[in-house]
């Protein structure tokens, strides 16, 4: 993998994307660009303030949009899970590595409950929703179930 082209990490919810792509951006040296903090400068409110405030489809609407904005840039992206069930961001992310962070929907659960910026989805339901798009899309994927953030990147940075 050339490293002149955008690294995506998608997994669901509580996977550790921001983690690990703090991680890759630091020893790629490039910028990172995460949903979160875009959500939050674009638009004033968090993904879960958004879901509830204005509905899960807008919320996917505009996380789809960060992803196709940021893939214009050489650096680490963040796509939030919802974003690889449109088409159009899976066509996009054919020009990114994409790295995929699985784990098991219970751990996810547990994960999940450490903060209160997420939107209150059913991990279970959403693997099962989103898993068969995740395999299509990714170039690495990595268990995150006992898997340390560091070493995600070193297997990341090694497949590159």
């Amino acid at each position: 993998m050339s490293r002149n082209k955008p690294v995506v990490v998608v997994g669901l919810m509580g996977s550790g994307k921001t983690t690990v792509a703090l991680l890759l951006a630091q020893a790629l040296g490039v910028p990172m660009s995460d949903s979160d903090p875009y959500l939050r400068k674009r638009y004033g409110r968090s993904a879960a303030e958004i879901a509830k405030a204005e509905g899960a489809d807008v919320l996917h609407e505009r996380e789809a949009e960060h992803v196709l904005s940021a893939l214009g840039e050489n650096q680490v992206i963040t796509a939030a899970a919802s974003t690889v069930e449109r088409p159009e961001v899976r066509e996009a992310l054919k020009r990114a590595f994409v790295i995929w962070l699985d784990a098991t929907p219970e751990v996810l659960a547990q994960r999940m409950k450490s903060s209160d910026h997420r939107p209150d989805f059913d991990p279970a339901l959403m693997k099962a929703r989103r898993d068969p798009y995740f395999r299509q899309i990714a170039d690495l994927r990595v268990d995150v179930t006992s898997t340390l953030p560091q070493e995600v990147a070193e297997k990341a940075l090694d497949a590159m």
